[in-house]
């Protein structure tokens, strides 16, 4: 059946995108075909539609670099119709056609199954710029960091990334360093969960090999 899709082309004039109807023939190449009920809007995202990023390896592509929804079909053992699942990043909307659109085909080992507790609707309001985030601090956490040892600071802090970040390392119950070059967003970085805002131009780092360690982590997301 056909269905809706944000299609992205490029030609003499430049990037051009699109809602067009498509048929599920016309989609990359994969294992399983997902109805997408959410995607995100990510800043890739809009780099791309509007041509001020390359992210785009290939065209036409549908735009859209995550996804949640129920696998329609499946050629692989591992998901059956009707499960929920989500895909994020692997060159979703880059380099295959990606989550804004009404279906998706990827390849099995890109699909996760929807982790309990979740919906797809709370999946991508939490979207790529969460999975990042939440990625980076188990990851820390995975290397033995603690909120004993001391201050995380956040780089990059009232963006995506850096919100989700603070949010989340607060909750855990560590004390949170926020750093940024917008002043006017210190109310809200201290909403989400940071005990002290710093002007990334004052970030005192020391200037002697070998100082006394001030902070015992960063998560460093400036530019992504």
């Amino acid at each position: 059946m056909s269905f809706l899709a944000c299609r992205v082309h490029r030609d003499e004039s430049g990037i051009q995108h699109h809602l067009e109807t498509m048929e599920e023939t016309q989609l990359s190449a994969g294992d399983v075909v997902i109805k997408i009920e959410y995607s995100g809007v990510n800043y890739k995202d809009a780099l791309g539609v509007t041509g001020k990023g390359k992210i785009y390896t290939q065209f036409p592509i549908n735009a859209g670099i995550d996804c949640a929804g129920v696998v329609e079909s499946s050629t692989d053992s591992q998901f059956q119709p009707g499960d929920a699942v989500l895909v994020n990043g692997c060159g979703l909307g880059e380099r295959q056609d990606g989550g804004f659109a009404e279906k998706v085909r990827v390849p099995a080992d890109w699909v996760i199954k929807m982790p309990e507790g979740l919906d797809s609707r709370t999946a991508m309001i939490h979207g790529t710029a969460g999975f990042t985030a939440a990625l980076a601090i188990d990851r820390m956490e995975q290397n033995d960091q603690s909120p004993e040892q001391g201050p995380i600071v956040v780089t990059g802090a009232s963006g995506g990334v850096g919100s989700f970040a603070i949010s989340m390392l607060s909750k855990l119950g560590y004390e949170v360093i926020a750093v940024t070059g917008r002043a006017e967003h210190t109310d809200y970085l201290k909403s989400m969960g940071a005990d002290k805002v710093v002007d990334h131009q004052q970030l005192a780092l020391g200037s002697q090999p070998l100082e006394e360690a001030r902070y015992a982590g960063v998560i460093d997301n400036v530019g992504g």
